[in-house]
């Protein structure tokens, strides 16, 4: 009894194998252990009078609902994530790569077939005996035929796979993270146009209301025709520029039903102007090293790095022999009424070792491009951390200057408006010409239009680290992670039954 358990562990050994994979570990973060402090980075905002803080949660904890309080907005980016069809592949992808993996994965089974054959075979009467010239043959039975991974090779694939699978679903995570950013970032440009068309026609109201006193004194002989031509030059402009900037509107508009996909809906609720967007200013940008947990680019980088990794032990193991056992049972008769009467059993047992000899130094090359590869994926893996890290670090510098910009240029405003109105004043005195009047209102036109750009960038900058931090995944704060293979509206597509999930990695 204990010789037989003996022989059923080293059987389950034989089957199970061992893998010839490197110990994975995970290269060192290519980073500074802290973001940078002091200059442009020691004025980062907190939560300013009466705005919403995010109270020491980390960017990844925030809910998008809770970043973005327009309700159009959010309007919005709930319509992109059930119908932008890049999303959509996406997820597809995933479906795909787990079907991969299935396949991979049932290479470590055996394989069994049910067959029925007949054949019919002729022989020439001086060679055949009893002067029986026909001959026929009826089977029915089972083939089955099996792979030992000894060494691990069958296993190595499929760990590449389901490595594979993972990058795949972070690859996922990251896109429908990129894209409420996108949507976001759109959006304001919509609003952006919107201010920008409002400044002008307001500028074009003005300009035409002054440009019809000059033409009027002209009439009367009090002013020169210089006078005339430059007001009529700040019309010019403002209507140029009115054209402009609707045409950058529909375009605006353009991109952002392309990431909805599908048409702005009539029954969108009302949205908030570009200076009342109250994003969340003072989310704490915690350490570099927390940015691989939550960017789920960084995960993906890291999972082709372990299929990689996996594909190593799948080379080295093609050096080693390879065992298979094929087999039948079944029966075997001459006529088909034959087939299951006693005695017409048959079966075959075909075990085959296969040792590689000489491919010519293929096995080598294998196993040298999987190293290759493997160093690529490191490469990529660093690169990734490295662009998550500035990322993150220009977001902290715009964010630590963009408000004292805004609040200078919100003076600038109100000084250029101030001069307006006394050059305007002094012209109709006769105190100076009209060329004050046109520069006056040039410069508040062009610092009109730079703080309103000024808004949009800062907006955009908190946008954007929200998403650097890893923020978008979750839709209100407090909930629970969705698994980054969770199912989405174009199909369902469950995670592998494996120890490791990418439901654990959230």
């Amino acid at each position: 009894m204990r010789r037989l358990s003996l022989m059923a562990a080293a059987v389950a050994i034989l089957a199970t194998g061992c893998t010839m994979e490197p110990k994975y570990e995970r290269p060192a973060a290519p980073v500074s252990t802290t973001f940078p402090t002091g200059g442009v980075y020691a004025t980062q905002p907190g939560a300013g009078e009466g705005a919403r803080t995010a109270q020491g949660v980390s960017g990844a904890e925030i809910g998008w609902r809770d970043f973005f309080v327009d309700a159009r907005l959010q309007r919005l980016i709930d319509i992109a994530l059930k119908n932008n069809r890049d999303l959509r592949a996406s997820v597809l992808n995933i479906q795909a790569a787990q079907a991969q993996y299935r396949i991979v994965r049932s290479e470590l089974f055996p394989a069994i077939n049910a067959q029925a054959d007949q054949s019919k075979q002729r022989t020439p009467r001086n060679l055949s005996f009893f002067d029986r010239t026909i001959s026929n043959t009826y089977s029915v039975g089972l083939n089955a035929s099996w792979e030992i991974d000894l060494f691990g090779r069958v296993q190595s694939l499929r760990d590449q796979a389901l490595a594979q699978y993972f990058s795949t679903a972070y690859a996922r995570k990251a896109f429908e993270i990129s894209l409420i950013s996108q949507v976001a970032a759109q959006y304001l440009q919509v609003l952006q146009a919107d201010d920008l068309l409002q400044v002008t026609e307001q500028t074009l109201k003005t300009a035409q209301e002054s440009y019809n006193i000059v033409k009027l004194q002209f009439d009367n002989g009090t002013a020169s025709e210089l006078d005339l031509s430059q007001s009529q030059t700040v019309v010019e402009t403002a209507a140029a520029n009115y054209q402009a900037q609707q045409r950058a509107r529909a375009q605006a508009v353009n991109a952002l039903v392309l990431l909805l996909g599908e048409p702005l809906p009539d029954d969108l609720p009302a949205g908030m102007p570009l200076n009342e967007q109250d994003l969340l200013t003072d989310i704490p940008a915690g350490l570099p090293s927390n940015l691989l947990t939550r960017r789920p680019d960084i995960m993906e980088a890291e999972q082709n790095l372990l299929a990689a990794n996996a594909n190593i032990g799948a080379a080295r193991a093609a050096f080693f022999p390879s065992i298979s056992l094929t087999g039948s049972f079944g029966t075997l008769s001459p006529t088909l009424g034959g087939l299951f009467k006693p005695g017409s059993a048959a079966w075959s047992f075909a075990p085959t070792i296969t040792l590689p000899i000489f491919q010519g130094g293929q096995n080598q090359a294998n196993l040298d491009l999987a190293n290759i590869q493997k160093n690529i994926q490191i490469a990529q893996y660093e690169k990734a951390i490295q662009s998550a890290f500035r990322d993150v670090a220009d977001g902290l510098a715009a964010r630590g200057t963009y408000d004292q910009q805004i609040q200078a240029l919100e003076r600038d405003t109100a000084a250029q408006q101030r001069r307006l109105d006394l050059s305007t004043m002094r012209y109709r005195q006769g105190v100076d010409s009209y060329l004050g009047v046109l520069t006056a209102q040039q410069d508040l036109y062009s610092v009109q239009q730079t703080l309103i750009t000024a808004r949009t960038e800062r907006l955009a900058n908190l946008v954007t680290l929200y998403q650097a931090l890893g923020g978008g995944w979750i839709e209100h704060t407090g909930d629970q992670p969705r698994p980054a293979d969770a199912p989405a509206d174009v199909g369902s597509a469950s995670a592998p039954q494996t120890a490791s999930s990418p439901a654990a990695a959230g």
